[in-house]
């Protein structure tokens, strides 16, 4: 009887290992690298803006001063006099200060009962605003 050999097996060949922590330190690594690149163009833009906004001061500057010089003011023409006219429109009424006291005011101030009040000279007459601007226009001879 013969002995059978068994089949030699072939020598195992060892398969890299592909770990999930180098492929995420390759995919973090590739991220870092956007986020710098991204951060570089970001500080260039800001830079080259800032230069820009320092050249249009610059020719604001430059305008300004072209502009601001001081200039002579022109003669008036003493040939035609100047006369005034009065002017069409009519004055206007003031708002302040009010020279009108409210009754409710008045009562309160004057401090009499409603006994004392009973007749017409108690409470004199106040002029309002209008009246007295009025007046005040009369005396003046404005109006």
């Amino acid at each position: 009887m013969c002995l059978i050999k068994p089949p030699v097996k072939k020598n195992t060949i060892p398969i890299d290992l592909k770990l999930h922590n180098d492929i995420r330190a390759v995919e973090r690594a590739r991220f870092a690298h956007q986020v710098a690149e991204k951060r570089r163009l970001i500080k260039q833009y800001k830079m080259e803006r800032e230069r820009q906004q320092k050249l249009e001061e610059q020719e604001e500057i430059k305008r300004l001063r072209k502009e601001l010089i001081p200039k002579a003011q022109l003669m008036p023409y003493f040939d035609r006099p100047f006369v005034p006219r009065r002017s069409e429109k009519q004055p206007t009424m003031p708002r302040e200060p009010k020279f009108c006291i409210p009754r409710h005011k008045t009562i309160r101030c004057c401090r009499m009962s409603c006994n004392d009040m009973s007749g017409p000279s108690q409470l004199q007459h106040l002029p309002s605003s209008v009246e007295k601007t009025e007046a005040l226009y009369k005396n003046r001879g404005l109006q």
